[in-house]
């Protein structure tokens, strides 16, 4: 489901909310990218977004995460695909279908896109954002643990892990070509054919394990 289709179905004060905090995280990110993030403070984005200092830490507990916002819904979406796949459907086959979703709808949680490289070079530029993204995965990794935990997969832990990490790899693969300025098309068509192999890998891996050692 779509952003757009999603703040559509919500209560007015919930859409409300939702259009508020991406305002303020609209304008933060045009001031870190006119600026540096580092260089920036939450009292300059509280001005510019016309509200208080603390209503912006209502909506964005620390300043990192006034640019790197998607991270709850990543949790979400990962979490999601697990709880709402369809009846005899595996929770890596729903994984799946929702990283080519994703890439399709060139949502910015797929990394492929022609503004995504303006992104990642703020995120370069900045010790804080980099540390904050990788807590970010942890944060991704441990939701969607606990969601395959819910769903009965053996060891969630480490099939969380592991499909975090192949997406992980594919996403920064593809962040490496569009810095370097390779065709943004081109990079989709590669990004898919990694998704692709990287879950037909956890599929066979995820077989294997449930055949057990010695069981061909």
């Amino acid at each position: 489901m779509n952003d757009e289709r999603v703040r559509d179905e919500l209560p007015l004060r919930e859409r409300k909310k939702r259009e508020t905090r991406q305002r303020i995280s609209d304008i933060a990110t045009g001031l870190f990218a006119e600026r540096g993030f580092d260089a920036v403070t939450v009292a300059e984005v509280a001005r510019a977004a016309g509200v208080s200092a603390m209503t912006v830490f209502n909506y964005f507990p620390r300043k990192e995460d006034l640019f790197l916002d998607r991270i709850p819904q990543a949790a979400e979406l990962f979490a999601g695909a697990v709880h709402d796949r369809t009846p005899g459907e595996s929770p890596l086959a729903a994984l799946r279908s929702l990283a080519l979703r994703l890439l399709d709808e060139r949502h910015p949680l797929s990394g492929v896109g022609e503004r995504y490289p303006r992104f990642y070079r703020i995120v370069m530029a900045s010790p804080a954002l980099r540390s904050r993204a990788r807590e970010g995965v942890e944060e991704v990794e441990r939701t969607l643990a606990a969601a395959l935990a819910e769903a009965g997969t053996a060891d969630p832990q480490l099939l969380a892990a592991l499909t975090v990490a192949a997406y992980r790899t594919v996403y920064f693969t593809s962040a490496r070509r569009l810095l370097a300025g390779d065709p943004v098309a081109e990079v989709a068509r590669d990004h898919r054919a990694r998704l692709e192999a990287a879950f037909a890998s956890l599929e066979r891996a995820s077989l294997d394990d449930r055949d057990g050692p010695g069981d061909g």
